[in-house]
């Protein structure tokens, strides 16, 4: 471990293979915490490799717990976390309104690191029982159209690293990894990242997975569609730039999608925009990041066809029957 960090503390890079190693033996308890925090941070300090990515990832699938059910035709929507907005859950929102239009989502989630509540917060503030069992995510799926996966019980192979990481209270490569490693691997992903050089990252490493993806970065720092700037859309069809008109909607103020100081406001929050008493800036932001996951399925859709799904879907009350469904199926 010495050896690879001096080497990493110069600035070189780990291989496909190497970074593979370096996970595997710091999830069988080689590293010490020191050694675990110094080998997180490094990669704040300079730009992760594709191939390093692509090594962590491999790593953390061949470790993680397979639930025994298929990711075809099942879509996940998930950010990279780490932007530092703090507003609401709004990707996890999204995965319910997607799943009340008739699509399959397998979620993959966590507690949150650097916000205050991340989707699996405020899912079990709600009542919703963690598992891995692959009878029960599977009925889950079948009866309410999503399941969720909360990470640790998937990777706990991992399960050293998470006290360092909510010490360190900062976005670490683990959030570049986590939606990469939903244990199911879906067909279909939206996800949302911290930075534009991690866009680029994503898409070279998307365009080896051979999965319908779309990845959105908003040029203020948001890894998800915000609707207070403009974001970067990259997907299997090129390149884009999406302003809150593409969406038929205006432009927000970031206070309008807060998502409070603690995980109570948080999951009051999430209750109120399900339950359809949700103000039109939160209605709006959900169903924009919906519409891109829709379109995930059908890439020839307009964008605009696809938040009419997504709308009709929250407003009609099938988003909020979805988690109650969820919530009955444990």
């Amino acid at each position: 471990m010495k050896q690879i960090l001096s080497r990493l503390f110069e600035y070189d890079t780990l291989s496909v293979e190497e970074a593979y190693e370096a996970l595997q033996q710091l999830s069988a308890g080689e590293f010490n915490a020191s050694q675990m925090a110094a080998f997180m941070t490094v990669f704040n300090m300079r730009d992760i490799t594709v191939a390093e990515l692509k090594g962590f990832r491999q790593a953390l699938l061949d470790l993680c717990v397979k639930p025994g059910i298929s990711g075809e035709d099942a879509v996940d929507l998930c950010g990279t976390g780490g932007d530092g907005k703090h507003t609401f859950n709004i990707s996890t929102l999204a995965s319910f309104i997607v799943a009340g239009a008739g699509y399959k989502v397998a979620k993959h989630g966590n507690y949150g690191v650097s916000s205050i509540s991340g989707s699996s917060n405020v899912l079990e503030k709600l009542g919703y029982q963690f598992t891995n069992d692959g009878s029960v995510l599977s009925r889950q799926l079948d009866k309410a159209g999503i399941c969720f996966m909360h990470a640790p019980l998937f990777h706990p192979a991992l399960k050293g690293v998470g006290p360092i990481r909510r010490e360190l209270g900062m976005k670490t490569f683990f959030n570049m990894l986590g939606p990469l490693v939903n244990p199911i691997q879906p067909s279909q992903q939206l996800v949302g990242v911290f930075s534009l050089k991690l866009s680029y990252l994503y898409k070279q490493l998307h365009e080896q997975l051979h999965k319908n993806y779309a990845i959105v970065y908003g040029l203020s720092g948001f890894d998800e569609i915000s609707l207070t700037d403009t974001a970067k859309y990259i997907s299997n069809a090129g390149t884009a730039m999406l302003s809150a008109k593409d969406f038929g909607y205006e432009d927000i103020a970031l206070e309008a999608i807060s998502g409070g100081t603690s995980v109570d406001e948080a999951a009051a929050i999430f209750k109120s925009i399900i339950e359809g008493k949700g103000t039109s800036a939160q209605n709006n932001v959900v169903c924009a990041n919906a519409a891109l996951a829709i379109k995930c399925y059908h890439p020839e859709m307009d964008l605009l066809a696809c938040v009419a799904l997504a709308e009709e879907s929250l407003k009609s009350g099938k988003a909020a029957l979805s988690l109650k469904q969820l919530l009955e199926n444990q």
